[in-house]
């Protein structure tokens, strides 16, 4: 209902907020009235919450409805899939624009971005909260290209269910299988929707079973197509035995007609949807316990005579428990099926109250939120994205922050619709939240209500979870799961148009890096150069062209250069003693250290102490030398690239007392610096996972091209009818792939990438490597 405060509210145009805090009806229909003169030509919003008519609602039950009427989901699927076209069409039914947007004329809401509605692509994910029937449902459309998988995660953590869109004619698809696994990593209860259905080449059948190979999924078929391909017309609804037919002549999808399926009209496909739905009752009945009593007692002789409300709630059951999903079907693009996919959220994915947090019970209703991403806006500073978990937040509260272990002041609290916004008075748990006032809250801090309530509620976790949750820090064991951010595979050097620019450049980074945590901005210590690290061509791409748009920047990029690691092949032992004399103190230390390889992929050093050295060591002295070993591993002696797969050994260490913990390091960072030059050395590099697809046509000429550039095929599969391949290819032969593939394939042919581990170089790929590098020390 909030979402509908924005009938004022228009594309790209910045409206006065109104502010909703003790303003009474009559003032806000005054406000209406003053703002329907201002408003500009562009997108329209439909109408406040409420205001439909003479029903006026409280604004309390607008702002924060009953928990068990929201829902948290996100949009997730391989790049292309319509995700953005799907969320667009949400929007539009759920009446909170009067348009329909798409992603080819660049109008959508969701991809607001100038970058994303050039590239007909989703870079950042986007917040939308909207009213289906009752229901509060707070939206997230996640990207589908592989360099910003990071997005896809730190959103999952906060959802309390996901809606999965395929490409009826593709299936599943290589992205589809990270974000997959991404969901169930954190539990994440799941609807499928196979989308283009009306795209040639479209087959139900394939997709479903697609889903069946490839996820290992169990799909409840909730939806049979009416005809596929350009012949696609509507959906029979399996559960309640309706045929849903849209009307061919209207342009937006809002006129279609339920019907019930009868022996008269329909004989072949009622025998087809009972058939259907005889198989669907018998598929939750072996994976509900509770349905299938009440299957083979009441209604044993007659499956017909069922409710469909008793299979809901059994379909229900399963999907929560993560044991099966349910399909849909249909077509965004052309308007058909997206009501009764909005339908199947509300019914069959969980309230925030059904998810089971371990940590909630702590809290005792205290203020427990996670902040899952921050943007930063010119006119209001950082925005930080917040998932509350338990209590309230409310404008001029005071929060902790326990990873920062710091206090500070939300000055507004905002309702996020995409790049709009409109300031409201409270949120309580289970609401998505957008936050002004925060200067120091990054992604994935977890939010507290004051110092005092977070170490009441690690007590509790002691008490309560005992040996389970005991760790070295109170606070540690309240921290939320957080995001893994991946190990960045490409970067270049980046520089201001001139030296006093360089300030300007770095505040910039520094608020990119606070909003994208996949993005490592590094100097390199020998040329004095800022060093861009990111997660593929794109990525840097979009980045460069952020920072020229956004902040008014012109900055120059380095050629972009892969993330090489290195390693050793032999265990090599090395001695140092550092002694100096600073003022009137003596700093003398003897270090002798091993460093091996080990078998295990590691990327930090395993680190072991001799008994001799482990008695008596202090803790400053151990973290000292552990400072040191992670220095030295930072810059390996071939390339300059981090060091991995390796351990340390300290065999004796001799202090003389009063030296210093910085030249403890400095002699250790040493002393494996020499170990590190007499071992023998190895580069390792990204080996990129990657997918094809291509028609049989030029199916040869692209497996010429991959072999060339050192390339694995793993196997080639026929979808419908193009060839798809998958193997493994180095990622320093895929830079500009994208180009090459489309001059091949006279544009035809489509790839996606994935990271899929470092392997070593063979030798003589080394040695040419390490000739174009020499006289050269790149720091990563």
């Amino acid at each position: 209902m909030v979402s509908n405060l924005m009938k004022f509210v228009v594309s790209h145009k910045k409206i006065p907020i109104l502010h909703v805090n003790n303003m009474c009806c009559s003032k806000m229909r005054a406000s209406l009235q003053r703002l329907k003169s201002h408003v500009p030509l562009g997108r329209n919003y439909s109408s406040l919450p409420g205001l439909i008519g003479n029903d006026i609602k409280s604004l309390h039950s607008v702002i924060n409805p009953p928990i068990a009427k929201i829902r948290n989901i996100g949009i997730m699927a391989h790049i292309d899939a319509g995700k953005t076209t799907t969320t667009e069409r949400i929007l539009y039914y759920s009446g909170y624009t009067r348009s329909l947007g798409d992603v080819d004329d660049g109008d959508t809401v969701t991809d607001f971005m100038a970058q994303e509605r050039e590239r007909g692509i989703t870079i950042q994910s986007a917040a939308v909260t909207f009213d289906w029937k009752g229901y509060r449902v707070n939206l997230i459309d996640t990207p589908g290209h592989v360099d910003f998988t990071l997005e896809v995660e730190r959103c999952l953590r906060v959802l309390d269910g996901a809606v999965a869109v395929f490409d009826a004619s593709a299936g599943v698809e290589a992205q589809t299988l990270t974000v997959w696994r991404q969901a169930d990593k954190h539990r994440i209860p799941r609807i499928c929707f196979l989308n283009k259905m009306d795209k040639t080449g479209a087959s139900f059948k394939y997709a479903v079973e697609s889903i069946r190979e490839k996820l290992k999924a169990k799909p409840l078929l909730l939806q049979l197509p009416l005809g596929e391909g350009k012949a696609f017309k509507g959906v029979v609804d399996v559960v309640n035995k309706e045929k849903l037919l849209w009307n061919p002549n209207s342009d937006d999808g809002k006129d279609f007609v339920r019907n019930p399926l009868l022996e008269m009209s329909d004989p072949e496909l009622l025998k087809e949807t009972t058939e259907a739905r005889n198989a669907l009752i018998e598929q939750v009945a072996d994976l509900d316990d509770e349905f299938a009593d009440l299957v083979l007692g009441e209604f044993s002789e007659n499956f017909d005579l069922l409710p469909a409300e008793k299979l809901q709630t059994a379909i229900r059951r399963v999907t929560l428990a993560q044991t099966a999903v349910p399909v849909l079907c249909g077509s965004a693009l052309k308007n058909k099926g997206v009501q009764p996919l909005l339908d199947a959220v509300t019914v069959y994915l969980p309230s925030p109250e059904e998810r089971n947090y371990e940590f909630l019970p702590w809290y005792k209703g205290d203020l427990c939120a996670l902040a899952f991403k921050v943007l930063h806006d010119k006119q209001r500073g950082p925005l930080v994205f917040m998932r509350i978990y338990s209590g309230m937040i409310k404008p001029q509260l005071a929060i902790y922050n326990i990873n920062g272990n710091c206090t500070e002041r939300i000055s507004r609290l905002l309702l996020p619709f995409a790049d709009q916004h409109i300031e409201i008075p409270s949120l309580t748990a289970g609401n998505i939240a957008l936050t002004v006032g925060l200067k120091h809250t990054a992604t994935g801090d977890t939010i507290a209500s004051s110092k005092s309530s977070a170490l009441a509620a690690a007590r509790r976790a002691e008490t309560e979870g005992g040996k389970k949750h005991r760790r070295n820090n109170e606070a540690e064991r309240l921290l939320l799961a957080g995001v893994e951010i991946p190990e960045p595979v490409f970067f270049c050097t980046i520089e201001p148009p001139s030296v006093a620019k360089q300030p300007d450049l770095d505040y910039v980074l520094k608020c990119l890096q606070r909003e994208d945590p996949s993005l490592k901005v590094k100097l390199d210590a020998d040329s004095g150069q800022t060093v861009l690290c990111g997660m593929g061509e794109l990525h840097i791409e979009i980045i460069h062209d952020r920072i020229k748009r956004e902040y008014g920047l012109e900055t120059y990029l380095g050629p972009l250069q892969v993330a090489y690691r290195e390693t050793i092949l032999n265990a090599v032992r090395a001695t140092d003693t550092l002694d100096r004399t600073l003022g009137d103190k003596r700093h003398l230390v003897t270090v002798e250290l091993e460093v091996k390889p080990v078998e295990t992929a590691s990327v930090m050093p395993v680190i072991e102490y001799a008994g001799s050295v482990s008695e008596d060591l202090p803790t400053a002295s151990q973290e000292a030398i552990e400072n040191g070993i992670h220095s030295a591993c930072l810059q390996g002696p071939l390339l300059g690239s981090p060091v991995q797969d390796v351990a340390v050994a300290v065999h004796s260490l001799v202090i003389h007392p009063g030296t210093s913990t910085t030249m403890i390091s400095a002699c250790v960072s040493r002393c494996i610096q020499k170990a590190l030059k007499k071992a023998d050395k190895q580069v390792l590099e990204p080996l990129m996972k990657l997918e094809v697809t291509v028609t049989r046509d030029y199916l040869s000429l692209v497996l010429a091209d991959l072999a060339q550039r050192r390339g694995t095929i793993q196997e080639i599969q026929t979808r419908q009818e193009n060839k798809i391949i998958t193997g493994f290819v180095p990622l320093a032969e895929i830079m500009g792939y994208s180009t090459v593939l489309r001059t091949l394939t006279s544009g035809s042919a489509t790839f996606a990438l994935e990271l899929s581990n470092y392997e070593a170089m063979n030798p003589q790929d080394q040695t040419v490597l390490l000739g174009r590098r020499s006289g050269l020390t790149q720091v990563l």
